[in-house]
């Protein structure tokens, strides 16, 4: 006999943004390091629970990675009025065995002369040019990928230029208060500590 299927189960977590709720489920929602933010409805289409929260009225962006959504919401309503009904609504919907994400994001990327379509999710870090580009990424990715998904959130990189390396927020580090004191005090500290002699600043893009 079968093992009854386990069913998903949603606890809400607050985090630094004060926008934004992390609801994290006990089940997988996207594969393994596939990350996806929406900021409207139309970027929806591929998206079918991003859809559906985006018909509450105080939805406004929606980040989906590994086994957790981070909902942002507009200024005029408090997590206090609607906390209890985005947690309710998400579980009915994985419950009902409901798609998260029909297909992640793709784009062409050019190889060889040719172009080539790849997998591709809306917080993936630039591709390194260089071998100091590909260090910054990997500091990224081991040191600061977990302290910031651990609040809800993704640091990217966006690019490297003349000792300038710039990221791109997302999930609920876009627009945090204390992203400020992350990227300075956090990001552009340790890079600046691991790799003096390249790193002069860390900028938001």
């Amino acid at each position: 006999m079968d093992a009854p299927e386990v069913p998903f189960m949603i606890y809400a977590e607050s985090t630094p943004n004060p926008a934004s709720m992390k609801f994290v489920a006990n089940k997988m929602l996207l594969e393994a390091g596939a990350t996806v933010q929406y900021g409207s409805i139309a970027e929806t289409k591929q998206a079918p629970l991003a859809q559906k929260l985006f018909e509450f009225p105080f939805v406004k962006q929606v980040f989906i990675s590994a086994n957790y959504v981070v909902v942002t919401k507009h200024d005029f309503i408090g997590w206090d009025e609607i906390l209890l009904e985005t947690r309710s609504f998400i579980s009915e919907y994985l419950n009902k065995k409901n798609p998260v994400v029909l297909a992640l994001p793709t784009k062409e990327v050019a190889v060889d002369n040719t172009f080539k379509e790849t997998k591709s999710v809306f917080t993936e870090h630039a591709a390194p040019k260089n071998e100091t580009e590909a260090k910054i990424i990997e500091t990224l990715e081991q040191y600061i990928r977990p302290a910031v998904e651990q609040d809800g959130g993704m640091i990217v990189f966006a690019g490297f230029d003349e000792g300038v390396v710039k990221v791109q927020m997302k999930g609920s580090c876009q627009g945090c208060p204390s992203s400020t004191m992350t990227l300075k005090a956090g990001i552009e500290g340790l890079l600046k500590r691991l790799m003096p002699e390249e790193v002069k600043e860390v900028v938001s893009v």
